[in-house]
């Protein structure tokens, strides 16, 4: 098999994941130039969950009965749809808004689905690979494309007019090629099964993956959507650029310490899961602290913390799905983990909606709190339930 096949696989995985963040950073655009209140974009940054979590469960099946590449051309197609209605979103007003949102999701569901499994086959037919290259092929493309999309948008929303059309119209040219390399080249594949959910009552799955999965997004959500809105108006008109930077720095890292993750992953442990949650705690301390004194200074550590615990618990989960998973489960569980983890990306419109209520600090101490008790529920699981089955590529 040649490189250049699960490569394509990647670059849609990549030009999705684009697509689906590009919108965080324009969350103060849309307050400001577009007159939206908090709870309104923090609803838009959520608003893709509702179609991403279709996209997760339903593309399984729909990929083992048509075939990897149709199901994932739908979703790079959702992803350009959704872009195109983000970019006529001052016309189309909040419906059109949330309609591409939705679209947006809906791919990034897809592409988790069926790329990160379709990428996780293509490595395991080449024997000359380490155990794990597939999920950490797909996790640092996808998380690139999370993090250069918000760069791209961060920028051109910072320098050209109407900063809320060039971000959307880029991603769209984007697709093009990408989607075309799909339709003209093959890349092959294996033979579909029929999805089963049976793992799910795996004792690993439920101990060690589900106490964990919310906290993969939701920390980032926190970093990169919750921190920038508390310290904005120490920024002036820099806060969009900052909030850029966040994200970037925030999935930049994630990316960086994937490396770090694989070398974690310890079968006979929940060590690699554990060591995030840990991460994932202390990063909502330091975001606690950061809603008391809206520093900016000290939103970069809570950015980079959280990054460096979103990146480990990624890939880790994964890793753990893939041991759980039996023939004709891959895709199936894959798609219930991201869903899982997704969850956790509405932690920042819960937190708004609270907020005349609740202050930020206080939330956000809480936060930390359930995060500490969900990571001694993984730890909980650290030498138990370790009979998994290797993954078998049906």
């Amino acid at each position: 098999m040649s490189s250049p096949a699960w490569r394509r696989v990647a670059f849609a995985m990549f030009v999705i994941g684009w697509g689906g963040n590009q919108f965080t950073p324009l969350l103060l655009a849309y307050r400001s130039e577009s007159g939206y209140s908090q709870l309104d974009v923090d609803i838009f940054l959520g608003a893709y969950v509702i179609g991403l979590i279709p996209g997760l469960l339903l593309a399984s099946g729909l990929s083992d009965r048509h075939g990897r590449r149709p199901v994932l051309l739908a979703g790079l197609l959702a992803s350009l749809l959704g872009s195109a209605l983000l970019g006529l979103g001052d016309s189309l007003g909040y419906a059109g808004i949330f309609a591409g949102r939705a679209l947006s999701g809906l791919a990034v569901g897809i592409a988790m689905a069926v790329g990160t499994s379709w990428i996780t086959e293509l490595a395991a037919l080449d024997p000359t690979l380490a155990p794990g290259t597939g999920a950490r092929r797909a996790t640092i493309w996808l998380s690139s494309g999370f993090a250069l999309g918000p760069a791209s948008a961060g920028l051109l929303a910072q320098f050209t007019e109407p900063a809320l059309v060039w971000p959307y119209l880029v991603h769209a040219v984007l697709c093009v090629p990408v989607i075309l390399a799909l339709l003209r080249y093959p890349i092959p594949t294996t033979e579909p099964g029929r999805t089963t959910f049976s793992a799910l009552k795996h004792p690993r799955f439920l101990r060690v993956v589900v106490p964990m999965a919310p906290w993969i997004f939701g920390s980032a959500g926190v970093a990169y959507a919750v921190i920038p809105s508390l310290v904005s108006e120490q920024l002036g008109d820099w806060a969009l650029l900052f909030t850029a930077a966040l994200t970037v720095a925030t999935l930049g890292t994630g990316v960086a310490v994937q490396p770090i993750a694989r070398r974690l992953d310890d079968i006979s442990t929940s060590r690699a899961i554990t060591v995030s949650m840990l991460l994932m705690t202390a990063g909502m301390v330091l975001a606690a602290i950061t809603a008391v004194v809206r520093s900016p200074w000290l939103a970069v550590p809570v950015a980079l913390v959280l990054g460096a615990a979103y990146g480990i618990a990624v890939v880790s989960g994964l890793l753990e799905v893939q041991r759980i998973a039996k023939p004709g489960e891959l895709v199936g569980l894959t798609g219930v983990y991201y869903a899982l983890a997704y969850v956790g990306f509405l932690i920042p419109a819960a937190l708004a909606a609270a907020h005349p209520w609740f202050g930020y600090p206080g939330m956000l101490s809480a936060v930390a709190l359930i995060c500490l008790l969900c990571t001694a529920l993984c730890a909980s699981g650290w030498s138990k339930h370790l009979r998994l089955e290797p993954l078998t590529v049906s």
